[in-house]
């Protein structure tokens, strides 16, 4: 295993939040030599429960049900599981000590050694790395796929093998604690508000997403929306060469119709009708990834082919059947106003929209233009519900639903023959269920359930 400069054999390193990116941290810094603690929030009963397996095997010292300073005393670095708010008095208290607060992504950045692919954005992270992930390996490239997607860097780290590129889902928790990050390619795929309770405002958010290119040089790539205007109010501050994705002229990656033209320094045409990619979203998740995977050193027939052959994840304007000329889409995992309204612009037809869960500090006032154009009617569900309704009211008539059952049996008969009734929750999902996949699930049992129901339609995928 590689030298870590930032970790020094003895260091007495605390850990706080034992999630998946806790316990990869763990094993990691146990593996540089360094003493951990560990301290999580959860009750000790739950904690042991769920942990005491891993607590056994690695011997680290730990504690439950909250973090206590003097569990801290001596400790030379506190590492973050993303989750974790940094303005706890714990974390300003070891500021003020002189104690450095990292993330994986500062721990991983002296070792960093394959070249980094990094994508970050409000909406279509994951699927966007997911879809550079396979365009690489179609390519015949050695790709480790990870980050905030669910398999921790320092999953890559601990493996001595190599790769050919990594590639990162970063997500604006985690480039809080980037530290010396830099990606040699970085994609910006689109701000819009979310996360306001964590990081204040919108501006604050931004600053976040932006640290993306904070280190990054006149050798490295910068991949941005051109559509977006809050994205490019970044490139004056970007130090490296900038391409960009979008309809306007001065897009490296232009998308016309149904194809993508790159200018690379000729023209390359990328057809994507008929595919899964052949929709508003995809088109410019596809751009993003074809300048992505073109700057990696791929070739634009195995781009094509990849492309052609993508198939997208789940809960992401998901059909989940089609029931008397009524067609039910699972939007699960949009869990911003950002995302909703993208869902709403490509959808066909008239709407019936269930939204709704826990409140993530949402201005859902952005919402009205899109639900007074295409929504026929709201049903509201979870903690969020009277927030929404307050900032929906004279939009379109809204209804209440105590659970997912009720909202899509409510759903039903609102719609019309035509109409799409659409998942798409502009909220966090914890308030009902345990995860946006859950909720998603949830979801299409229901409408599976439906009186007159038909058979589900395929294996999914976005329209």
């Amino acid at each position: 295993m590689t030298k870590n400069t930032l970790i020094k054999p003895g260091m007495r390193i605390a850990v706080i939040g034992l999630g998946l990116s806790g316990r990869a941290a763990v094993r990691y810094l146990l593996a540089c030599g360094a003493e951990v603690i560990v301290s999580d929030n959860r009750r000790e009963p739950e904690f042991v429960a769920g942990e005491g397996g891993f607590l056994r095997e690695t011997g680290v010292a730990w504690e439950a049900g909250g973090h206590r300073s003097a569990f801290f005393a001596g400790v030379d670095m506190v590492f973050v599981s993303p989750g974790v708010p940094l303005h706890l008095p714990l974390l300003q208290e070891l500021r003020g000590r002189g104690v450095a607060i990292v993330g994986e992504l500062a721990v991983a950045a002296p070792v960093l050694s394959d070249p980094v692919i990094a994508i970050t954005g409000t909406n279509g992270k994951t699927t966007v790395t997911t879809l550079i992930g396979q365009l690489l390996q179609g390519a015949g490239k050695n790709a480790f796929v990870g980050g905030n997607i669910g398999t921790p860097l320092f999953h890559h780290l601990l493996d001595e093998t190599g790769a050919d590129a990594v590639v990162l889902e970063v997500s604006s928790f985690q480039l809080d604690t980037a530290g010396s990050f830099r990606p040699d390619i970085a994609l910006l795929l689109n701000i819009t508000p979310d996360h306001i309770d964590r990081h204040g405002s919108l501006a604050g958010y931004s600053r976040a997403k932006l640290k993306i290119f904070a280190n990054q040089g006149a050798a490295d790539t910068a991949i941005v929306n051109g559509d977006d205007p809050l994205c490019r109010q970044a490139l004056a501050a970007i130090a490296g060469r900038v391409l960009l994705f979008g309809h306007t002229a001065d897009c490296q990656a232009r998308i016309k119709g149904d194809r993508i033209l790159l200018a690379w320094p000729e023209v390359e045409s990328y057809d994507l009708a008929g595919s899964r990619l052949a929709n508003a979203i995809g088109l410019m998740n596809a751009a993003a990834a074809i300048l992505a995977a073109r700057a990696a050193g791929c070739s634009r027939d195995d781009i094509l082919a990849g492309l052609l052959a993508f198939q997208p994840l789940r809960h992401r304007v998901e059909e989940v059947a089609q029931i008397d000329g009524i067609t039910y889409y699972d939007d699960s995992k949009a869990t911003n106003t950002g995302a909703v309204l993208a869902a709403l612009a490509q959808v066909a037809g008239k709407v019936v929209l269930i939204a709704g869960g826990r409140d993530k500090g949402e201005d859902y006032a952005l919402l009205q233009e899109g639900v007074r154009n295409k929504a026929r009617r709201v049903i509201l569900i979870g903690e969020a519900a009277d927030q929404i309704a307050a900032a929906l009211v004279g939009t379109a008539p809204l209804d209440r639903a105590a659970t997912m059952e009720e909202a899509v049996g409510k759903a039903q008969a609102a719609a019309r023959p035509g109409d799409a009734v659409l998942l798409s929750p502009a909220c966090a999902s914890f308030d009902m269920f345990t995860s946006y996949a859950h909720r998603g699930d949830v979801f299409a049992a229901a409408v599976r359930g439906l009186k007159g129901a038909a058979a589900p339609v395929g294996s999914g995928g976005e329209v």
